[in-house]
């Protein structure tokens, strides 16, 4: 490394995503005096996960999800995990709301709406189970606004598109949260490091890290140009890895104990996506159903109302593919060279309890394009085929991570690694990541800083004021805190 190009930073993370750009947004503040720098291999940021066309969920705070309520055997509804999302996701809206009001980013209506959040099934057996997931939430002041129906009427008032063609005589319930947005995750980012460049952080597309490597106290990042295949090197004492896909190959190529173990099962996706305007401008909502025995989380169906650009969509979907990338700009030896001698035991171990997730992952590869639209005929009776496109949606890389017994779990959600020395952390995982990007940064920042958490803490605070509380035990700090980011944000309220 003595011949390379070698500068110093206090911090590097890598990635231009969501994680990177609150993280970033986070420790301009926090640190105004650090050399930070941001490395996205990508011309552009926010271009994959973040993105809007390839998130497979905007907004999460599951008001509508129904897999975070699941139903135990004596059919009670168990609301624990819903409530902590939407708790994560209270915090985000605080820390936009602190980055709206004190200038740091600009008009809250490039990257949040307002859009209710809905559940539909039909069925006596879904009926019963949204009737005892309804009571379970609305007791909870982050969901005492949710109402249920199982009328027909209501139905077509509150979201029109599902409730026509649909037989009166069919059995069907509803929820309705006017709580619910949307989230374009990629503008959002943009904002947030655009703000950080200003303030003096190094943000560089087009720069794609090949190594991690120990160089005394520091971390040394190898650096690639994807214009020039230049290598540089940039050496920093913490380095974080929001690379989405790609943050598992770059923590093991770092060498820390943490990741021995860990593996990745890669899933891409495609939507429906409406190209019809008077479809699109009839239909406010984010329409979510139950998942398919076997479906991964992110493959939850949904009718959903979208901001892309300032521009209102709608889509459906995600149907669930499979492709070995890591990214869906990414190489299709990903999956296989993320294989080692540390991890090939969890990776062997995971299939055959995941035999309905191979079921259907082999039915969705297997379904035509006119399969795929019956589907969303289940959602819209009266869609029409001829007014839908289709779109690859992003890939996701679910976390297999070791258990007690050194076996592997195929795990849905997000996961945070950080070295024992504090020196070096990332994330893992998929859904909800983006909604919860910034409670998963604080927890990253007090894993990664323990000696100076209680330094930053007031400032943290003013951040997110309800952090280290729970609004959901405090009714009237949870309505004050919904009404200052809704009034913030521009949210209807």
């Amino acid at each position: 490394m003595a011949d390379l190009d070698v500068t110093r930073a206090d911090a590097v993370l890598i990635g231009g995503g969501i994680a990177s750009a609150t993280l970033a947004a986070m420790l301009t503040e926090l640190e105004p005096d650090w050399d930070i720098v941001v490395l996205e291999r990508l011309d552009s940021l926010g271009a994959e996960s973040s993105d809007a066309w390839n998130n497979a969920g905007t907004g999460h705070s599951a008001l509508c999800e129904l897999n975070y309520t699941p139903q135990d055997v004596d059919g009670s509804v168990s609301p624990a995990k819903a409530i902590s999302i939407n708790e994560q996701f209270q915090v985000s809206r605080q820390f936009w709301s602190h980055l709206v009001e004190n200038d740091r980013i600009g008009d809250p209506s490039e990257f949040i709406h307002t859009v209710p959040h809905m559940s539909f099934v039909h069925g006596m057996e879904n009926v019963d189970y949204l009737r005892r997931r309804h009571e379970a939430l609305v007791a909870n002041p982050l969901f005492d606004k949710m109402q249920f129906t199982t009328e027909h009427a209501q139905l077509a008032d509150w979201a029109p598109l599902v409730s026509e063609g649909r037989p009166v005589t069919e059995t069907i319930a509803a929820t309705w949260s006017p709580d619910g947005t949307d989230v374009d995750f990629g503008a959002l980012t943009r904002q947030m490091l655009a703000h950080a460049s200003r303030t003096g952080t190094t943000v560089s597309t087009g720069s794609e890290v090949v190594d991690l490597r120990r160089m005394g106290s520091d971390w040394g990042v190898m650096v690639r140009s994807t214009a020039t295949d230049a290598i540089r090197v940039v050496r920093a004492p913490f380095v974080f890895v929001g690379a989405g896909g790609y943050a598992l190959p770059l923590l093991q190529r770092s060498g820390i104990e943490e990741i021995r173990g860990f593996g990745g099962f890669p899933i891409s996706g495609q939507w429906l996506r409406c190209t019809d305007p008077e479809t699109i401008a009839r239909h406010d909502a984010k329409v979510y159903g139950k998942a398919a025995v076997g479906a991964p989380p992110m493959s939850v169906p949904h009718l959903d109302t979208r901001y892309v650009g300032g521009k209102r969509s709608l889509m459906f979907g995600p149907y669930a593919g499979w492709s070995p990338k890591f990214l869906k700009t990414g190489r299709y030896t990903d999956l296989f060279e993320s294989i080692k001698p540390s991890n090939v035991t969890q990776m062997m171990a995971v299939a055959p309890p995941n035999l309905d997730l191979m079921v259907y992952l082999g039915s969705q590869l297997a379904a035509t394009s006119h399969k795929r639209f019956e589907a969303l005929l289940e959602y819209m009776p009266d869609a029409r085929e001829s007014d839908w496109e289709e779109v690859t949606a992003g890939q996701r890389v679910q976390v297999i991570a070791p258990d007690q017994k050194k076996h592997g779990v195929l795990q849905f959600g997000t996961q945070l690694i950080t070295a024992a020395d504090g020196s070096i952390g990332g994330m893992l995982g998929a859904s909800p990541g983006a909604s919860t990007a910034t409670s998963i940064m604080l927890s990253m920042l007090e894993k990664m800083f323990p000696q100076r958490i209680e330094t930053w803490r007031p400032t943290l605070q003013q951040m997110v004021p309800s952090w280290g509380t729970k609004l959901s035990e405090d009714p009237e700090q949870a309505h004050r805190t919904l009404e200052r980011t809704a009034d913030t944000l521009g949210l209807t309220h």
